[in-house]
């Protein structure tokens, strides 16, 4: 896809802080001893299955797991819960990156992408068979280190979650990797979708496994009944939208500068509308606005209808909230262009 005209606007300044216009709601703040010890924690757990190697840590560091999931989860029970959570942040990266991104020594390739996505999902989702057949399958999982880093990370959570939280956030993943395969697909034949159409596959591919487990993190169960209404799947649906949204609008200048072909939501809409990526981005912030005003005020209405739906849309708010203070303020990955 030819990048639109604008690309040489991308002169970082203000070079980080909060996207200027952007709606969002202040984050709780993060204790960084407790940040810390998350971080130290993951490294450990990491280094102990091999998942990536010394090259890496400079990355590890940067990207400030520990930071992240305090953030991102306030009202967590506890220590054990927030590196539960963390697990499975670091999981989904390693996964990411070595399946998916296209960065040299590091795998990724949207060429078979299927096929390792398969495997990936088998690691959450256990084969079932003969004795000997297990016995390879399990081999194969412990063989591969995105694999073990997923099988082992929800492993880990099950041992907090119930059964029907745990089935949740494996059926979450599934839907992230239908979304990394529309966006390989894509990438593979060139393909510029409509703006709508970018949207549905970020739908799928985006932070939901994140905020899948926000209940469980808290100490406490939506039961399935009532996470199954479809009030309630439509505000988990317009949150992830919007905290996915304010993922293209930070990465953007990383990833543009990396790639100018790069699919994001300000790209789609200059493509689309055949406008520069100023106005692009910035209608961007205002479909991120107008997504995340339909949460709020969805969410404020059903939470009048039950403590424990408040509760949930709280952890929810939370996390957006957290999520977003995390790429405002993480100055080792994100720069703002200067469009104001």
């Amino acid at each position: 896809m030819p990048g639109p005209p604008g690309l040489a606007g991308l002169v970082t300044r203000p070079p980080s802080g909060a996207v200027p216009g952007l709606r969002y709601r202040p984050a709780v703040p993060a204790d960084p001893a407790k940040a810390a010890e998350i971080d130290a924690g993951l490294e450990a757990w990491a280094r102990s299955l091999d998942l990536f190697p010394q090259s890496w840590t400079g990355d590890f560091a940067g990207f400030q797991f520990g930071r992240a999931v305090v953030l991102q989860h306030p009202g967590a029970v506890g220590l054990d819960h927030l590196m539960a959570a963390g697990k499975l942040l670091l999981a989904e990266n390693v996964v990411d990156d070595c399946y998916c991104e296209e960065v040299e020594g590091r795998g990724g390739s949207s060429r078979g992408l299927g096929g390792r996505l398969i495997m990936a999902q088998s690691a959450l989702d256990p084969y079932h068979g003969t004795p000997e057949l297990e016995e390879e399958w399990r081999g194969g999982m412990e063989a591969d280190g995105p694999l073990r880093s997923y099988h082992h990370a929800v492993r880990d959570y099950g041992e907090l979650a119930t059964p029907s939280q745990t089935g949740r956030l494996v059926h979450d993943l599934a839907r992230l990797h239908l979304g990394y395969l529309a966006e390989a697909a894509w990438s593979e034949t060139r393909y510029v979708p409509k703006v709508w159409e970018y949207l549905v596959m970020r739908q799928f591919n985006n932070f939901r496994p994140c905020l899948s487990i926000v209940d469980a993190v808290d100490g406490y169960e939506l039961p399935e009944l009532l996470y199954a209404r479809p009030e309630i799947q439509r505000i988990t649906a317009l949150a992830c939208n919007a905290t996915t949204i304010v993922n293209d609008l930070y990465s953007y200048t990383k990833e543009l500068a990396k790639d100018p072909t790069h699919l994001n939501l300000p790209q789609v809409v200059a493509a689309n509308e055949r406008c520069g990526l100023k106005a692009a981005y910035l209608e961007s912030v205002e479909i991120h606005n107008r997504i995340m005003e339909a949460f709020e005020e969805e969410s404020a209405a059903l939470s009048a209808t039950s403590p424990l739906v408040a509760r949930y849309a709280e952890g929810l708010a939370a996390w957006v909230s957290g999520n977003h203070e995390w790429h405002a303020t993480n100055t080792h990955r994100y720069h703002l262009p200067n469009y104001w």
